[in-house]
């Protein structure tokens, strides 16, 4: 399956650095030109996109809120 077009904005391709397998969810954080981002999916999701370190994926963000704290 390829996509063409895709409403979410956020885009930041990387490289996979790290995946923490768990029983039900696992992290995995994505090396970008911008730094890291960390999702946490199903680990069934890494199972079936065959997610491995060094795999190339595209982290897709969309968000309905993002909050942000003063630093003192």
């Amino acid at each position: 399956m390829a996509i063409s077009e895709i409403n979410v904005r956020n885009q930041f391709r990387g490289k996979i650095k790290e995946i923490i397998l768990g029983s039900v969810v696992s992290e995995v954080d994505v090396e970008t030109q911008h730094g890291i981002v960390t999702s946490v999916i199903t680990t069934r999701s890494i199972q079936d996109l065959d997610l491995k370190v060094g795999s190339e994926v595209i982290a897709l963000v969309k968000s309905t809120e993002v909050s942000i704290a003063k630093i003192q």
